[in-house]
């Protein structure tokens, strides 16, 4: 389970590149970076291991199972966004597996996107902006999966607060745990993966509607990636991310932000959340698909009192 965030403030891009030289520096002979072969530059899901089993059979069947076993009914019109859980597999997986479901059926009759852009944000350190995952590919246990550049570049050029800086994902989770489901449930689609490093309302709007440009060019699919409340408190727990999703179903992501706070956070990862729910209205969408809902209190009663953390299904379809 993942601890709360921080709340960056920031000078956007060049903002980024400075605040991050120290831990670049730090992390500069890391040889999970990246692995040059062929003038290549490949990624290496640092969490492997971690977040998520190392070994390759492990974590093919724990993905498969999670997706396979998820009971989602036939969502009307073509997804565009989705919600998912970060946590480790074992406490979010099972949740995990309703999005992917989802995304695996509905683009089985609806065709499958162009690209998929992941969103994530930083649990370490805010920065301004948003920050993507330079590289040719991102590889974890199942195997090696595409970067899309040239999409990454539309991005870029559609916002000035959008960059390119690796050193922000070196060692994040939040993005890179989406990666194996997406493997799994969506394989062979080229991906770009971001941080959102701060929930400056310029920074989220700029992205939402960056994205929905893309989106007139290309057949995308944008994942958010964030758990629910952190609290001891089980019963606070469920009743807050009951409210919290009755609110992202309603795509009401001006009550969402106002409501949310460093002491409270309703997600850790509001940044992504309000983004695909501004892209969700931008595009038309009337209301969200709330697929399914747990928390690591359901499945470890032990854990109650002490740590509890929520995770949400969530799909947009237009």
């Amino acid at each position: 389970m993942n601890r709360r965030g921080s709340i960056g403030a920031g000078s956007w891009c060049l903002g980024v590149c400075l605040l991050f030289v120290v831990l670049s520096v730090a992390w500069a002979g890391d040889k999970t970076e990246a692995v040059m072969g062929d003038k290549r530059i490949v990624r290496r899901a640092v969490g492997a291991g971690k977040w998520f089993s190392a070994d390759r059979q492990e974590l093919c069947g724990i993905v498969t199972s999670a997706v396979n076993s998820a009971g989602v009914t036939n969502i009307s019109g073509r997804i565009i966004a989705g919600i998912a859980p970060h946590a480790g597999y074992q406490y979010s997986g099972k949740v995990a597996g309703y999005t992917y479901r989802a995304l695996k059926d509905n683009f089985a009759g609806n065709g499958m996107p162009d690209v998929i852009v992941v969103l994530g944000f930083c649990h370490s350190a805010g920065f301004g902006g948003v920050t993507l995952m330079d590289g040719d590919e991102l590889e974890t246990p199942l195997g090696k999966v595409k970067l899309d550049r040239a999409t990454g570049d539309l991005l870029v050029k559609a916002d000035s607060r959008i960059c390119y800086n690796y050193v922000p994902h070196n060692g994040e989770h939040s993005a890179e745990n989406q990666i194996p489901f997406l493997q799994i449930a969506v394989p062979n689609v080229p991906l770009v993966v971001g941080l959102i490093g701060d929930h400056d309302a310029q920074t989220l709007s700029g992205l939402a509607s960056a994205l929905k440009a893309l989106s007139e060019k290309k057949k995308i699919c944008v994942i958010a990636s964030t758990d629910l409340l952190h609290d001891p408190d089980y019963d606070l727990v469920t009743k807050t991310d009951k409210g919290t999703l009755k609110l992202i179903e309603r795509l009401d992501h001006k009550a969402l932000a106002l409501g949310w706070g460093y002491r409270r956070q309703t997600c850790c990862g509001i940044a992504p959340v309000l983004t695909v729910m501004m892209l969700a209205e931008l595009s038309g969408v009337k209301k969200a698909d709330v697929l399914y809902y747990r928390n690591s209190g359901d499945d470890y009663p032990e854990s109650r009192g002490s740590w509890v953390v929520g995770y949400g299904a969530v799909v947009f379809a237009r």
